[in-house]
């Protein structure tokens, strides 16, 4: 069914609170966990991260479409959100070098969304009142949206990582390169298997639920363990893996939810945040060298911050200057550190990109 952009549709959260706006994106029904995301660029990055599967993205920045899509932006082969939430919808752009614009995307990719809303005014309401579930549809009515709702599962004890992650076996970058990682895949956006490519790695990348043995018959020089969606306290196949890798002592370097397995490797808790960091603009201090950085962010659960101070195994390397959430970590006499944040930073500022080359600078230590 072609979409008219006059089409209504609504928004509905799980605490009843309702909006009506316009369809964009295929006309249907779709729900999931409701966030935010404060990036004033980078849309299609945003859609296609695997770490947001399962979740309604609400842009904060007031345009979006203006400048279409292109094929070499894509962080995973489709988009990965449930529903999209905007106020100032473009189905134009400007950009001459884009292969199409946001609304065929969409509309090719099955996902449904909603603009004309206040996004202003539902961030706020989000902010106040936390990360909930919610469903946008152009075909229902509210009271049936309602009933649909229920349906819809809490992210919380949800484990998402061996839905979204590669199903066999693959590679990335030159088989002669320098170093040779084993990556776990929990949703791995492309942009950080680039970045290792780019500094002289050869990634062999397994599928979530791959046993330690498995990733060790590559013979790697190190491992990494990758970003990804859901809740890390449901994932003990993950942390069993980890937990060998770490025996084993060859470097290891996690991003995100990888950052998040290796804390429970270690011993260290994680819970759900009230509302998540979602964003290309979190301030972050380096507790090692003293100076700060200005990073991406994608992350609706974290490691306690209580339990890596009381740790004999782990220490904080890394903290968010706004809420002083544990950033990073490093295991104490291993090879191995982490970071909850996104160095790659695609879409985003590149100050963090460093623990790319810490990474490699252990490999290379390891090898002597």
């Amino acid at each position: 069914m072609k979409l008219s952009l006059k089409q209504k549709a609504h928004l509905l959260l799980e605490d009843g609170f309702v909006l009506e706006g316009t369809a964009i994106g295929k006309l249907g029904t779709s729900g999931g966990e409701i966030c935010f995301n404060t990036g004033m660029t980078g849309y299609q990055e945003i859609y296609t991260d695997p770490s947001y599967f399962g979740q309604i993205i609400v842009n904060t920045t007031p345009h979006i479409g203006n400048y279409g899509v292109v094929d070499v932006e894509q962080e995973s082969e489709t988009p990965k959100i449930s529903g999209l939430v905007v106020n100032d919808y473009s189905n134009i752009h400007s950009r001459y070098t884009a292969d199409e614009s946001l609304q065929q995307y969409l509309e090719k990719n099955n996902v449904v969304g909603i603009a004309d809303v206040d996004t202003r005014m539902l961030v706020r309401h989000l902010r106040s009142k936390g990360a909930m579930n919610a469903i946008i549809s152009s075909e229902l009515s509210v009271d049936e949206m309602k009933v649909k709702l229920k349906e819809v599962p809490s992210m919380d004890g949800l484990e998402l990582s061996s839905v979204v992650c590669t199903k066999e076996r693959k590679h990335f970058g030159e088989p002669d390169a320098e170093f040779k990682v084993a990556v776990l895949d929990l949703g791995i956006k492309n942009s950080i298997l680039k970045n290792l490519a780019a500094r002289g790695v050869y990634c062999e990348i397994f599928p979530a639920k791959s046993s330690f043995e498995e990733l060790k018959s590559f013979n790697p020089d190190g491992y990494f363990i990758s970003n990804g969606p859901g809740d890390p306290a449901v994932m003990d196949y993950a942390v069993d893996t980890v937990s060998k890798m770490l025996a084993e002592d060859k470097p290891i370097f996690g991003i995100c939810l990888g950052h998040q397995i290796i804390a429970r490797a270690c011993g260290v808790g994680t819970y759900k945040m009230h509302h998540g960091h979602r964003g290309l603009n979190h301030p972050i201090l380096n507790l090692q060298t003293g100076l700060s950085e200005i990073t991406s962010q994608n992350h609706g659960f974290v490691v306690s911050a209580e339990d890596v101070e009381k740790s004999d195994k782990v220490e904080a390397t890394h903290t968010h200057l706004n809420d002083k959430t544990i950033a990073g970590i490093k295991v104490k006499g291993k090879k191995a550190f982490s970071v909850q944040y996104h160095p790659e930073s695609s879409p985003g500022p590149h100050d963090s990109r460093y623990l790319f080359d810490d990474f490699i600078q252990l490999i290379k230590d390891s090898k002597k």
